[in-house]
C-alpha cells in the first residue's frame, strides 16, 4: 500500500510512504483490541507516571492464556510505559509540546506464549502549556523618519516569537515607555505608528522600549528592560527653510581704501541641519563694472578695484544667499554701498586772470571784484578759501575768504600806482592724475556653485517640466564671460537643457518602475574660440507615485481543508506584487465577499486565509457552518492615496473526517423464519446509514455474537442475510444475533 501525507498550505508539499502487510496463516486465534485505534490527550507539564489511559483487547472464546501488552512502535525515546497486564499507559519521562506535539504508538497484545498478536494505535495529543515568554530576535534596532511626516504613518514594525501555540503564542505589543507620546503600537500586529507630527519637539531622535506580552493564562511577558526591544528612531532634517539674512543692507566705504579692503560682511542664518543648512554667497547683480569681489563660503566683501567718489558715489549690489539643500533654498536682498568722500580733488578757479577796473580816491571798502573756484569734492572738502599771496601792494586789498569778493583797504593813488598784480588761492594745490584702463583676457573658465547636484522629482511631472535652474559663473568679460550649456552622457531621452538659461527640462514621461534614477553631466562653455568649460554631475531621483495596481499570482485559487479543525487554522497563502514602493506598493489583504458568516478571516499583511470558526461537512450541528465548499472574493489593496486593488476568487472545499459511526435504521430487528425454510434462503436484511462521505461512509457488516454454530450468512457489503443450516424448532426457538456495522 503506498501512503501519501500532503500539508494544508498555500504550496501543498507531499511524501510517501510504502507499507507492506504480511498475512500469516495460523490456526491460533489473537487477543482482538476493543477499538482499532484510541485517542488520549495530556498536557506537557504533567509529571512522571501520570495516566494517560487505558487499552482492552479480549481473548477468544475458551482461551485459557492471560493477554499482556507492550508498546512495540512509535516512542523511541522511551517517554512513555503500558502496564503489560492492565493496558494502562503512563508517561515516563517529562514532555515538552514544543518538540513534539503528537504521539502515535503501537500498542501490541500477546495471548500467553502465542507468536500471534494483534495491534492497535494509539493517538496521544500533547497539550500545550504557557511555558515560553516571547522572545525578541533582536534587542535593538534603528530606524530613520522624516520630521515633516504626518500622523498615522508606519515607522517601524516589531516581532517577537513565542514556541508555544494558540493562545499561549499569540503576542500582544505594548511600548512600555513613551515620554513624548508621538508613537503608538499595533497590539496585534506590533506596528509602531506616529501619533502626531515631530516637528514641534526639535528633537533628533527617540528611544522607544517595546515589550511583548503572550495572551496564555497566565501571561508571560518581556517587561523586564533587558527582554524588550530597545528602537531608536533618529529624525532626519528636510530642507524646508530658506537662508534669512541677519546682516544690514546698508555699508559705508571711504573712496580712498585700497584693494582688498572689507567693505562689508555679509551673513544669512538657515536653521536647517548639515548641509540643508550651508549657506553660500554670490552676487547676481549691481557689480558690472567687477568693483568688489563676494567670498562665496565666508561672505567677506572686499574692493576689487580703487573706488572714485567722484564717479560713483553709490552701489546697489544683488546678493543671493543659496543653501546647499536638494533642492536648494535661496533668499535675496540689495546691499547698497555708500562711497565717502575723501579730499583728492584740487579747487580751480573759473578764470585764469581776471580783468577789472576800479577808481582811484575812493573810500576803503570798495568792490574790485569776485573771484570763483570749484572743487569736485563734496561736503566738507567742497568748502573754499580764499586768499592773497603776498606781493607788492597787496595790503590795499582785503578778500573775503568764504565768497571770493576782492574790496580795498586804502584810497588808491593812480599816481602812485597803477597797476597791481594780486594771485589768489584756495587751501589747496591742484594735481593731476593718471587713470589706466585694463583691457579684458578670457583666462576664467565658467565655473558651476557645486560639483554635483542632487535632486528629486515625482514620476508624474509632466513632459517639458523645469526641474532645476543651473548657473555657471564665468568672471571674463563679453563673449568670455556668456555661457552656453550643454548634456553629455546618456540620458535615455528623458531630459534636455536650455543651452542659454541652463533650465533642465523632462523631455518625455518618467516611470519610476522602469528606471528610478538618471545620472549624466552637465557642461557649461563659453563663447569664445579656446571653449574653456567645466562640469557638473547631475543625479536625478524619481519618486514614486502609486500608478500600479496590486496584481495576485493567480486570479483563480483552489484549497481545501478538513472538517473538524478548530477555528484560525491556516488554508492557504495568497500572494499579490504592486510595483510601486514605500506605502504604495505595500498590501493589505481583505475578504471582498462570500464570507457573509465570518466563517473565515485572512492576515491582511501576509495573505494567509484561515477558519475563523468550526467546520463541518456534515450538517450536524447549529453553531458550525455546514457547507462542503465556499467561494471567497478576496481584495488585494495597497497603501497609497488614493488606493488601488484587485481581485482573487478563492475556491474552499471542506473535505469529509470519519467522525460519524454508522447508525442501523432499527435498533433491534425480529424475524419469523419457519423451521421447514430451505437452506440458503434469504432470511432478513439489515441497514445502517453514516452521515460521512466517500470511503468514510462505506459500511461493512458483521456478525459478531449468537451465530456461534454458523446457521447464517451475513453478506458484509449489501447486509443481507441467508440460511446455512437446517433449522428445528425443537431444538432452537430462538437466535439472538449482535450484528456490527463498521
Amino acid at each position: 500500500v503506498t501512503i501519501s501525507a500532503r500539508d494544508g498550505g498555500g504550496l501543498p508539499s507531499a511524501t510517501n510512504a510504502a507499507v507492506t502487510v504480511n498475512i500469516l496463516q495460523t490456526v491460533l486465534a489473537p487477543a482482538i483490541f476493543e477499538r482499532s485505534w484510541y485517542t488520549f490527550s495530556v498536557p506537557e507539564d504533567a509529571p512522571e507516571g501520570s495516566l494517560i489511559g487505558t487499552v482492552k483487547a479480549r481473548e477468544p472464546a475458551n482461551s485459557l492464556g492471560v493477554v499482556s501488552y507492550r508498546i512495540s512502535s512509535g516512542d523511541p525515546h522511551g517517554k512513555f510505559s503500558i502496564d503489560p497486564q492492565f493496558g494502562i499507559i503512563r508517561t515516563k519521562k517529562q514532555l515538552d509540546h514544543e518538540t513534539q506535539s503528537f504521539v502515535v504508538l503501537t500498542i501490541q497484545s500477546q495471548l500467553g506464549n502465542s507468536p500471534v498478536y494483534s495491534s492497535t494505535q494509539v493517538n496521544i495529543s500533547v497539550i500545550d502549556i504557557n511555558d515560553n515568554s516571547p522572545v525578541f530576535l533582536t534587542k535593538a534596532d534603528k530606524v530613520t523618519i522624516s520630521h515633516t511626516q504626518p500622523p498615522g504613518t508606519a515607522v517601524y514594525i516589531a516581532h517577537a516569537e513565542d514556541k508555544d501555540s494558540g493562545l499561549n503564542g499569540a503576542i500582544k505589543y505594548s511600548i512600555a515607555s513613551n515620554q513624548s507620546n508621538a508613537f503608538s503600537i499595533d497590539p496585534s500586529l506590533g506596528v509602531v505608528n506616529l501619533t502626531r507630527t515631530v516637528f514641534a519637539d526639535k528633537q533628533q531622535e527617540y528611544t522607544l522600549h517595546i515589550s511583548a506580552e503572550d495572551c496564555g493564562s497566565p501571561p508571560l511577558t518581556s517587561l523586564l528592560m533587558l527582554d524588550s526591544l530597545a528602537v531608536k528612531i533618529v529624525v532626519l532634517d528636510i530642507n524646508d527653510n530658506s537662508p534669512n539674512f541677519t546682516s544690514s543692507s546698508l555699508s559705508y566705504v571711504m573712496e580712498d581704501v585700497e584693494v582688498g579692503f572689507l567693505v562689508h560682511h555679509i551673513i544669512a542664518k538657515d536653521p536647517d541641519e548639515g548641509r540643508n543648512g550651508q549657506v553660500t554667497y554670490h552676487i547676481l547683480s549691481g557689480n558690472e563694472n567687477k568693483a568688489f569681489v563676494l567670498d562665496k563660503i565666508t561672505g567677506l566683501l572686499t574692493t576689487a578695484q580703487l573706488l572714485d567718489h567722484e564717479i560713483q558715489e553709490r552701489y546697489s549690489l544683488t546678493v543671493m544667499a543659496l543653501d546647499d539643500g536638494s533642492p536648494a533654498l535661496s533668499a535675496k536682498q540689495v546691499l547698497t554701498i555708500v562711497v565717502l568722500d575723501v579730499n583728492d580733488e584740487t579747487p580751480v578757479f573759473t578764470k585764469q586772470l581776471y580783468e577789472t577796473a576800479v577808481h582811484e580816491n575812493k573810500d576803503p571798502g570798495e568792490f574790485v571784484i569776485k573771484v570763483e573756484a570749484v572743487d569736485r569734492d563734496a561736503g566738507l572738502n567742497a568748502l573754499l578759501w580764499y586768499e592773497i599771496l603776498p606781493g607788492i601792494g597787496y595790503e590795499k586789498f582785503k578778500m573775503n575768504s568764504s565768497s571770493g569778493e576782492l574790496v580795498t583797504t586804502a584810497s588808491l593813488d593812480r599816481e602812485t600806482q597803477e597797476f597791481f598784480s594780486i594771485k589768489g588761492s584756495p587751501s589747496r594745490s591742484s594735481t593731476a592724475q593718471l587713470y589706466l584702463t585694463v583691457l579684458d583676457e578670457n583666462d576664467h573658465s565658467p565655473l558651476f556653485a557645486k560639483t554635483q547636484y542632487q535632486i528629486s522629482v515625482t514620476e508624474d511631472l509632466e513632459e517639458g517640466s523645469v526641474i532645476l535652474d543651473l548657473h555657471a559663473a564665468d568672471e571674463d568679460d563679453g563673449l568670455n564671460g556668456e555661457v552656453m550649456y550643454s548634456l553629455i552622457d546618456d540620458t535615455f531621452g528623458a531630459f534636455a537643457i536650455n543651452s542659454v538659461t541652463g533650465s533642465i527640462v523632462t523631455t518625455k514621461a518618467l516611470d519610476r518602475e522602469t528606471k528610478s534614477q538618471y545620472t549624466f553631466r552637465v557642461v557649461a562653455n563659453d563663447c569664445s574660440t579656446h571653449l574653456p568649460r567645466s562640469t557638473t554631475v547631475m543625479t536625478v531621483l524619481i519618486q514614486d507615485v502609486n500608478d500600479n495596481v496590486p496584481k495576485f499570482q493567480q486570479s483563480y485559487y483552489k484549497a481545501s481543508v478538513w472538517e473538524g479543525h478548530s477555528p484560525k487554522t491556516d488554508i492557504i497563502q495568497v500572494f499579490a506584487t504592486d510595483l510601486d514602493s514605500g506605502l504604495n506598493g505595500e498590501i493589505e489583504y481583505s475578504i471582498l465577499s462570500g464570507n457573509e458568516k465570518a466563517t473565515f478571516l485572512i492576515d491582511s499583511v501576509r495573505g494567509i486565509l484561515a477558519t475563523n470558526t468550526g467546520l463541518d461537512h456534515e450538517n450536524t450541528s447549529s453553531y458550525r457552518e455546514t457547507v462542503s465548499s465556499h467561494h471567497l472574493v478576496l481584495l488585494a489593496s495597497d497603501c497609497g492615496t488614493p488606493s488601488l486593488n484587485s481581485t482573487a476568487t478563492v475556491l474552499i472545499t471542506v473535505l469529509d473526517v470519519n467522525d460519524n459511526a454508522p447508525v442501523f435504521s432499527s435498533p433491534e430487528y425480529h424475524i419469523h423464519v419457519k423451521e421447514s425454510t430451505p437452506i440458503g434462503s434469504h432470511v432478513t436484511e439489515v441497514s445502517a446509514n453514516d452521515s460521512d462521505a466517500g470511503t468514510n461512509a462505506e459500511i461493512t457488516y458483521t456478525i459478531i455474537s449468537g451465530n456461534d454454530r454458523g446457521h447464517f450468512r451475513l453478506d458484509g457489503k449489501t447486509g443481507s442475510m441467508d440460511l446455512m443450516k437446517t433449522l428445528d424448532y425443537e431444538d432452537t426457538v430462538k437466535f439472538t444475533l449482535i450484528i456490527q456495522a463498521t
